[in-house]
């Protein structure tokens, strides 16, 4: 069974918009594009030689994939030499404009399709970027794995990673470290249902009972 993992850089309040450049992604008036750039350092460098070091399949919306066909056929680096022969599935409502090499569209039901693609043999699938896409397959629990890039910076406004439709799942913290100019790698696993209690007194103060009627 293939995984889908997600691995995205992010600001402290969950934007994930525009993290390579300016002209990335200007959409709704974006003005920090590029705020990952003065972070990286060796320990981020290794971090992203790691996760492209096992065959995967990119899995991308259409914006992310836009911003990477116009950009990685035209490079010659490591990241090319596994962006571009990689098989690439998008989800697009436009799917005769794919011109990138080994890439196909997922089809008008995306969720149907890459529960088909997890039952099959093949690399796992591998989500760069692709907010929308993320938003919608947490939605249906279908990420098993979430690798962030956690960067000390507030951004304000932007696309966000999380949005308010996530299937409600309890995930366990498998791997993580931080770089000299403090940057936190995580590495997360999907662990179940979420459990919860309660640090509440056996017998609540009056204070308290009205509290609770007043915030029904």
């Amino acid at each position: 069974m293939r995984k889908i993992i997600a691995a995205t850089f992010v600001s402290l309040d969950g934007v994930m918009q525009a993290p390579g450049g300016p002209e990335e992604d200007p959409v709704g008036g974006f003005k920090f594009g590029g705020w990952t750039f003065h972070y990286f350092d060796e320990v981020g460098g290794a971090a992203m030689e790691e996760l492209f070091s096992k065959p995967f399949a990119l899995l991308l919306g259409r914006r992310t994939y836009d911003i990477f066909a116009a950009h990685w056929p035209y490079q010659n680096d490591q990241i090319a030499d596994v962006f571009n022969p990689a098989v690439k599935y998008v989800a697009t409502h436009r799917p005769d404009s794919l011109a990138w090499q080994n890439t196909q569209s997922l089809g008008s039901d995306i969720v149907a399709r890459l529960k088909e693609l997890k039952q099959e043999d093949g690399p796992d699938l591998l989500i760069q970027g692709s907010g929308n896409l993320t938003q919608t397959l947490l939605a249906h629990g279908l990420i098993d794995e979430i690798r962030l890039m956690i960067f000390p910076l507030v951004l304000g406004k932007g696309k966000r990673l999380f949005g308010d439709n996530a299937m409600p799942a309890a995930f366990k913290l498998v791997k993580s470290q931080t770089s000299a100019t403090g940057v936190i790698i995580a590495t997360y696993e999907r662990a179940g249902a979420i459990r919860t209690g309660s640090f509440a007194q056996e017998k609540p103060s009056q204070a308290e009972i009205e509290r609770r009627k007043n915030w029904k």
